[in-house]
């Protein structure tokens, strides 16, 4: 596991921050322990500092902020949903953070010791047929000996993802006719996480920008991002690869595009001159990242066919590997079925990354839920018992029908909110009858004290 990031908590009545609180290597089990023990330092804190002005029921506590807006006590479930909505996202880009910089980006000073001849690896390698050059040396290496000894642990645990992602990804491969090797792209781009996400912004298993996950057909809303879909997002890939292949008419130019991008590459061509025509000839005009991209995909294609010979073994998948697709055409909270099936509310979540809010929002288009098989027969005999429940977890979703106001229909649509002086968001949430966490969640806020005059907000109502 990496070290998990902090969660900043913020005093707003006085703007001060209050202190950074580490996340334990090894939290105690349950989210309320976890977030009980944040939020009792941190108000112990606030208290010693300012005891006069501080009481433990009157503050509430929204994402990482304090904010004195209503009444309520740390056992309020949406405090411990806001909390580690927080804590995860904060938690999601300090682990990518640690993978890149400790799997990726390995010093050129590293010493890769090992007592294994170097012509063993290069046999090995030139043992993996495949149409990307499977080149070794000094670069390539120092990959090599890393993921094999220092980062075990981690490959171990890509072996154990690997039995749930590779054969959905090898099969998206085989029907575009792809290269199979390319499944390891995933591992180099986000450790195999549907839900890591960089600071630059990009997102998923697949590691696209906004951008270019919508320009390859992913819908990215305040409900739904299909960047972190992984069945989508690979369909994706698989198209912006073929593009870049096509391009380039090279596999190491086109994994070296798809890093840095087209533009960064044909520079590093046009400095290389005459002559470059993959990317070890452009390798000295590429970004320090890019140069280690390649030589990062290679050790780990290494690692994952050579895993044994170094004394690695799979980490047990956490995710269930029998699963089954169920296609809604009505809107649905994860803890319909949850509630009624007693599927962990935990693993429906591992299992549909893409739904942001925990809602598949099937209003106007058809979605999929995939759950484990072993409840495959408990949601068809219960489905109706599910659909019942929608009025219980999606009430602020129900509004007047537009042919008849005196009935309700669900409805997702939103309206855009332009922040007036003095808007504060408790109050933004009261008038229009939805929740402060609701706000930052649809519109990525993360500090509920910092609304600027103009800012627009999306309110689903």
């Amino acid at each position: 596991m990496h070290t998990l990031s902090t969660i900043v908590l913020t005093l707003l009545a006085t703007s001060t921050p209050i202190k950074h609180l580490p996340i334990p290597q090894d939290p105690p089990a349950g989210v309320e322990a976890i977030v009980n023990q944040i939020a009792t330092q941190a108000l112990e804190e606030a208290m010693a500092a300012r005891p006069d002005s501080l009481s433990a029921d009157s503050l509430l506590l929204t994402g990482d902020t304090i904010s004195p807006l209503d009444t309520i006590t740390f056992t309020d479930p949406s405090v411990y949903d806001s909390l580690l909505t927080q804590w995860q996202e904060q938690s999601s880009v300090a682990a990518f953070e640690t993978f890149i910089s400790e799997f990726i980006n390995i010093d050129t000073a590293y010493q890769a010791l090992t007592n294994i001849p170097d012509s063993v690896y290069a046999d090995r390698l030139s043992k993996i047929l495949s149409p990307i050059p499977m080149k070794f040396n000094d670069v390539v290496k120092r990959h090599i000996v890393s993921y094999t000894t220092t980062n075990k642990a981690l490959i171990s645990r890509v072996l154990g993802l690997s039995q749930y992602y590779f054969p959905m990804i090898e099969e998206e491969l085989d029907k575009a006719g792809m290269p199979l090797e390319l499944r390891m792209l995933p591992v180099i781009e986000s450790a195999l996480s549907p839900v890591a996400r960089s600071r630059a912004g990009a997102v998923g298993l697949w590691q696209f920008m906004l951008s270019t996950g919508r320009s390859y057909g992913l819908e990215i809303t305040s409900f739904i991002d299909q960047r972190q879909d992984p069945l989508l997002a690979t369909r994706a890939a698989c198209k912006f690869l073929k593009d870049l292949y096509n391009m380039y008419g090279d596999w190491t130019l086109a994994l070296a595009a798809y890093n840095c991008g087209p533009g960064n590459v044909n520079k590093a061509m046009r400095r290389a001159g005459e002559g470059a025509t993959d990317f070890w000839s452009i390798y000295p005009y590429l970004p320090k990242e890019t140069r280690n991209y390649i030589p990062a995909f290679i050790g780990a294609t290494y690692a994952y066919n050579y895993h044994r010979q170094h004394g690695i073994e799979a980490t047990p998948s956490p995710l269930p590997l029998a699963t089954d697709t169920i296609h809604l055409n009505r809107i649905m909270h994860f803890e319909q079925v949850s509630s009624t099936i007693k599927t962990p509310i935990d693993v429906i979540r591992s299992l549909n990354p893409q739904y942001r809010l925990d809602i598949v929002p099937a209003v106007s288009k058809t979605y999929t839920l995939t759950l484990p098989r072993t409840d495959l027969a408990n949601y068809l005999v219960l489905q109706d018992t599910i659909m019942a429940k929608d009025t219980m977890y999606l009430a602020q979703y129900l509004k007047p029908t537009k042919a008849d106001p005196s009935k309700q229909e669900f409805s997702i649509e939103s309206y855009t909110y332009t922040v007036k002086k003095g808007d504060v968001l408790g109050a933004i949430a009261r008038r229009e009858g939805v929740t402060v966490k609701q706000i930052m969640q649809w519109n990525n806020i993360k500090d509920a004290s910092k609304l600027r005059i103009g800012q627009k907000l999306e309110i689903y109502r």
